[in-house]
């Protein structure tokens, strides 16, 4: 009998297939056939588990129990009851009953299990319950905890109870180590994988190379990994990812990667996930493309991961349309997949969550970011509110991001009472500097320069202020019409006190923040101090010496920013164009404005357009400036046919200033400026009855000329934050008479140095100094 049922088992271990026919046997008669039944039973549950086939497994052992089984066959069930509390509880309650808890291996098999389900409590009790818990037992215990925290806790305590780590042990903790306060833990790790003699352990130390990576310790990583005796796959892959996500180090990342090939080591989805990510940092097409070449080959093109960085490089290149391709080829997207593309198709962001959300991939907090970015760039306020509420319903609200977005997102819509209400509603100990960030742009942006200042003391108080946060707020001062420049003064003394005054984002801001102000030295002082002068900062400068008049400088400023090899941006085009329109130089102007696209890719808008026409304008070449604006594509806007009023002005051409003049009408009809200026014109000429017609067109359409207004900054170093404003004949100060009196003296003096200065323009200095005092009568 004992043969024969020893020759079954035999049987099914070469005959999976007759599992389901298996019936249960008589109880065992002696030990023997229990030890031979027992060992049969064990390799063949074990054959089943190794070709996925846990449920036969766990069916084979529940038939068997009254056949006897050991530890191991337990131990083996509760490994394949993974996601089965509930069958894993029953298993558990055999083992009680059964005097087999006592056992190490069932023990750490049940706590196991209970990890990899979630299940920490009763994985708890069951190490609570062991004697003397061995290595094995406190590092499954390590792998079921998901807070950093806890895992650095629980090591601590594993080695003061004098449990020696093992590699599974180092493995397990510095996986969690790779960022956040723990970085110190595992740094003490490594000291201890040092002192101990593991660090020939590959497993131990791919794990180290992987916590400096993920923590930005690329230094460190790369040393390590070159000390290293052997290298697998991991190894190389743990550098190579850490270069990718650095940031800075994209060229090194692709060096490695050629060494990686050139070594003939293995490659996996994580090497071309890591290499193309390294080729969208450097805008690498070409190598990225070799690499996707390589991925084809090696059959990881279709990899999930391989497309979604593939689709972000094709993106950064500007390449949208093969992006979108890469997409349409995955055959199942995931959620990066839906939210990089929705990214990259802005213009369809919501049709493709509307898909996303149909074929029922859940998004994350990731994609509602990048769907909220989206909205807000299209001025799509309905669907902001709907996804808003999508948000609040799900529970994403209390992601600190998509709120962060949120608030950005009402600022650009104007809706201040609802930015204030999302940011409100964010707990104080939840706000971090981005939530900050976001509400004083959202102040300056809609001209409540004061608020976005108060919000900048308050963010200092909550939080640690990061450049951003000052280039907001002087934002908000360089464009306020009633905030003293010693606010900007006192921003920039906290800058330096920081030492946050020489970041390119702070020196272009605080640049702009002076030369708006009035203080060109402080801006030149500002860019002089600048150690590495970027994009923004030579715009910046190129900007506040055209704001002020001096255009020497400014093509001077445009000629060095081209040999640094700095490409310059639309901003610093049009202030060019216009030094070189006031400057007179048609040609060179010309020749600018053409290499624009052909050279630099950037291209024109009205206000480059509008330069042009300027410039035709004021060497009198009227016609052809009419003509030039009529041929510019999608048309002549307001500014360019603003610039061609000017000029016709200046020349005294009324025929072309009428044609053009109505057609600014009836884009504009409530605009002010060219019903007077034609009214000057027409005066000009003598022709009153146009004078007449152009001053009642202009009641009947309610059309108000816009005041001047001039400020002067009254701070006096108190708390007081205000500029004094006043137009032509104000009197509302109270110290006017002393103003007045002032101003006479000011007139007095600007005429004795122009006279010095312009002996034979003694009429026209008379002219602009009594301008001087008429302003303030």
């Amino acid at each position: 009998m004992i043969r024969s049922e020893l020759d079954l088992l035999l049987k099914l271990e070469s005959r999976p297939d007759c599992v389901a026919r298996v019936t249960m046997l008589p109880p065992p008669c002696s030990a023997e056939f229990r030890n031979h039944f027992s060992g049969s039973l064990r390799r063949f549950m074990l054959k089943l588990m190794r070709e996925n086939r846990e449920n036969e497994a766990l069916g084979i052992f529940k038939r068997h129990l009254r056949m006897g089984v050991d530890e191991v066959a337990i131990a083996l069930a509760s490994k394949a009851c993974l996601g089965r509390t509930g069958l894993g509880s029953q298993i558990h309650g055999f083992a009680l009953v059964s005097g087999f808890t006592d056992c190490a291996s069932v023990s750490n098999s049940l706590m196991s299990m209970y990890c990899k389900s979630r299940d920490l409590r009763r994985a708890f009790g069951i190490f609570h319950s062991l004697e003397s818990p061995d290595t094995v037992s406190y590092n499954i215990m390590l792998s079921g905890f998901e807070e950093l925290e806890d895992v650095a806790l629980f090591a601590r305590q594993m080695h003061s109870s004098g449990i020696s780590f093992d590699p599974v042990t180092y493995t397990s903790v510095l996986a969690r180590c790779a960022d956040g306060q723990e970085f110190d833990f595992g740094f003490q790790l490594h000291c201890l994988v040092q002192k101990l003699g593991f660090n020939s352990e590959i497993f131990v130390m791919n794990s180290l190379v992987t916590m400096y990576s993920k923590s930005l310790q690329i230094p460190d990583a790369h040393k390590l990994f070159e000390e290293m005796p052997y290298k697998d796959s991991v190894s190389w892959n743990a550098l190579l990812s850490g270069y990718a996500q650095e940031g800075n180090h994209g060229f090194e990342a692709i060096s490695l990667f050629v060494d990686m090939v050139k070594g003939r080591n293995r490659l996996d989805h994580v090497s071309f996930t890591s290499v193309i990510s390294a080729c969208g940092l450097e805008r690498n097409l070409d190598f990225g493309k070799q690499a996707q070449c390589l991925a084809l080959k090696t059959g990881f093109e279709t990899h999930v991961s391989v497309c979604n960085v593939l689709m972000s490089l094709y993106s950064k290149c500007e390449l949208v349309e093969d992006a979108v391709s890469v997409f349409e080829s995955i055959v199942n997207p995931n959620v990066v997949s839906w939210t990089t593309i929705l990214t990259i198709k802005q213009e369809d962001a919501v049709d493709l969550f509307k898909e996303m959300v149909r074929r029922e991939v859940s998004p994350n907090d990731v994609t509602f970011v990048g769907l909220i970015h989206a909205i807000t760039g299209r001025g799509m306020i309905q669907e902001g509110a709907t996804v808003h509420g999508i948000c609040i319903r799900s529970g994403f609200l209390s992601h600190i991001n998509v709120a962060n977005s949120f608030i950005t997102m009402y600022g650009h819509f104007e809706s201040m009472e609802c930015c204030l209400k999302v940011f409100d509603e964010v707990e104080s100990h939840r706000r971090d500097i981005i939530s900050w960030n976001a509400v004083i742009s959202a102040y300056a942006l809609n001209g409540m320069h004061h608020e976005a200042l108060h919000a900048l003391f308050s963010a200092s108080r909550e939080s640690t202020p990061n450049p951003y946060t000052f280039g907001s707020a002087l934002h908000a001062i360089a464009s306020s019409e009633s905030i003293s420049l010693k606010q900007g003064h006192r921003c920039h003394g906290y800058l330096r006190k920081l030492g946050l005054d020489t970041d390119p984002v702070v020196s272009g801001a605080l640049l702009d923040m002076y030369a708006k102000r009035g203080s060109l030295h402080e801006s030149r002082d500002i860019f002089n101090e600048s150690l590495h002068k970027t994009q923004v900062a030579w715009t910046a400068i190129i900007s506040a010496h055209s704001s002020h008049g001096d255009y020497e400088s400014v093509l001077r400023y445009f000629s060095r920013m081209i040999e640094e090899g700095i490409r310059p941006d639309s901003i610093a085009f049009l202030s060019v164009l216009t030094s070189c329109g006031h400057n007179g130089m048609f040609d060179a102007g010309v020749s600018i404005f053409n290499s624009m696209s052909d050279r630099f890719g950037v291209e024109p808008s009205a206000e480059h357009y509008s330069c042009i026409a300027d410039m035709l304008g004021r060497a009198g070449r009227l016609n052809e400036a009419e003509h030039f604006a009529n041929e510019i594509p999608g048309g002549a806007g307001m500014t360019v046919l603003q610039s061609l009023l000017g000029a016709c002005r200046i020349h005294g051409e009324v025929e072309m200033a009428t044609r053009v003049s109505e057609r600014l009408m009836r884009m504009e009809p409530n605009e002010s400026g060219s019903y007077v200026l034609m009214s000057n014109l027409y005066a000009e000429k003598g022709r009153w009855d146009k004078v007449a017609r152009m001053r009642k067109l202009m009641r009947e359409r309610r059309v108000v000329k816009e005041v001047g207004f001039s400020w002067a900054d009254v701070d006096d170093g108190s708390s007081s934050m205000h500029l004094h404003g006043f137009s032509s004949g104000d009197r509302s100060h109270p110290l006017f008479k002393e103003i007045y009196i002032m101003a006479d003296l000011l007139g007095s003096q600007l005429l004795t140095r122009r006279r010095r200065n312009n002996d034979d323009d003694d009429d026209d200095d008379d002219d602009d100094t009594s301008s001087v005092c008429i302003y303030m009568q």
